[in-house]
């Protein structure tokens, strides 16, 4: 074994240092396609939900040009879960949405892993806070109400733009639209001002 590591290591030290970063550069390149080849795989076949933001206070100055969101969505009643250990310090969770008269979307149940849903009906992917909640004796079983993130809590906006943004938000004037594939996984694919398109997501 001692014999096999010094072999990798006398390779190591003969290849070129240019060809070790150009190898570390185009891995970087590959994974930094992948992660844009997936988000346009949510934006394109993913099925499109309508999210009604909440106000955020206060505002964080320090975050530059991109809104805070939270949403309806974003603290959810435990139900069945409520009391039941949660096996991660961030649990993942499936949320099972369904539009109101509206066409905004609204927790209907959340679950542990995936189940069935019925269009119009979606299931959304997110993750807990601490030990869903950090309640019990153990501060690790599901509490009545469970805070969740589904990577939907923040959107870069031109430069200047974002104050007006949370101005809307903190009115409840914003809603996005996500789009949301079978598996959970969601991106936002455009935002709403009083019903309008102001920022839509390019698909690539």
């Amino acid at each position: 074994m001692t014999g096999l590591l010094a072999s990798v290591t006398k390779l190591g030290q003969r290849v070129p240092k240019a060809v070790l970063f150009g190898a570390a550069v185009l891995l970087q390149c590959l994974l930094l396609v992948l992660m844009v080849a997936d988000r346009m795989q949510i934006l394109r076949e993913g099925v499109e939900v309508t999210l009604q933001t909440q106000p955020v206070d206060p505002r964080d100055l320090l975050r530059g040009d991109y809104v805070v969101l939270r949403y309806d969505i974003s603290q959810v009643p435990a139900g069945a879960l409520k009391d039941k250990p949660a096996d991660a310090r961030h649990p993942v969770v499936f949320v099972k949405l369904a539009p109101r008269a509206d066409g905004v979307y609204q927790a209907v149940s959340v679950h542990a892993g995936p189940v069935p849903v019925t269009a119009p009906e979606v299931l959304i992917r997110g993750r807990v806070g601490n030990y869903g909640g950090s309640c019990g004796s153990g501060r690790r079983t599901f509490c009545d109400n469970l805070p969740i993130k589904y990577g939907l809590e923040s959107y870069f906006v031109p430069e200047g733009e974002g104050l007006k943004l949370e101005q809307a938000r903190n009115q409840q004037k914003l809603r996005i639209v996500a789009a949301v594939l079978p598996s959970g996984r969601a991106a936002i694919k455009r935002l709403l001002l009083d019903g309008e398109p102001v920022y839509e997501e390019p698909l690539y």
